[in-house]
């Protein structure tokens, strides 16, 4: 059972009245709330009412993710012919999609998948190799849920925003796409080499005044990525 905001931060001011918290114990209140799926289901809430009112068709290219995901203004058009479908959520981790795959995932059939998330998680504090688990675990549970669905992670970009993390960004794609290199149905998309200039330094310009999120030139770089992975599918059946 998880625990509220609002109870942890009580909790941990009846321990701030009897002695000092050490800073350890603020930090873990915060990853607590912030570890909780269920800060999303509002969000997976509103995807099943936009599928009720119009549900899709089945068997299209589900993109499935964070808010890089979610925040793709073109994915309609960038991919023409292609019934694809934006299920991007939050500022989620890899962990949050597994929690929901069985309602952002099996209901849409879908013939491939298109990841993304990772960033968040080392932001948070999880290591390389746990979202590398992370990512084995979503693909484990997707393909009892769509069988015939193939995947592919696309892998985590280098926000200025997040230079720090870089060392760890390189760490946890080569481990995702070592292990994606060794599956059936699954592979590892790279738009972290393209998304750098001649220094190795993330390139700004295809970000947003945060440098965080990108935008329409940071876009174009994972539309191109992404279609050349799509013509190489076999045919929608």
């Amino acid at each position: 059972m998880s625990l509220s905001w609002s109870t942890l931060v009580l909790a941990l001011l009846a321990a701030v009245a009897a002695g000092p918290v050490p800073a350890r114990a603020w930090e873990a209140a915060a990853h607590a709330e912030l570890a909780d799926p269920a800060r999303w289901e509002p969000d997976i809430v509103a995807f099943e009412r936009a599928d009720a009112e119009r549900p899709p068709a089945p068997g299209g290219v589900l993109f499935v993710g964070s808010s890089s995901i979610r925040m793709w203004p073109s994915l309609a058009t960038d991919f023409p012919g292609v019934a694809a479908l934006n299920r991007g959520f939050g500022g989620s981790r890899v962990r949050d999609a597994t929690y929901y795959a069985e309602r952002i995932v099996a209901p849409y059939r879908p013939r491939a998948i298109v990841f993304y998330a990772g960033d968040n998680d080392l932001a948070e504090g999880r290591t390389p190799r746990q979202v590398r688990d992370d990512f084995a675990a979503f693909v484990a549970k997707t393909r009892r849920l769509a069988p015939r669905a193939r995947i592919a992670f696309v892998s985590i970009k280098p926000s200025p925003s997040r230079a720090a993390l870089m060392p760890a960004m390189r760490q946890a794609n080569a481990l995702v796409r070592a292990w994606a290199e060794r599956q059936a149905d699954v592979d590892y998309l790279d738009v972290f080499t393209p998304m750098l200039d001649a220094q190795g330094q993330p390139r700004r310009e295809l970000f947003l005044g945060d440098e965080l999120h990108m935008n329409e030139s940071g876009y174009a770089i994972w539309s191109a990525v992404v279609r050349a992975w799509l013509a190489g599918l076999p045919p929608r059946r």
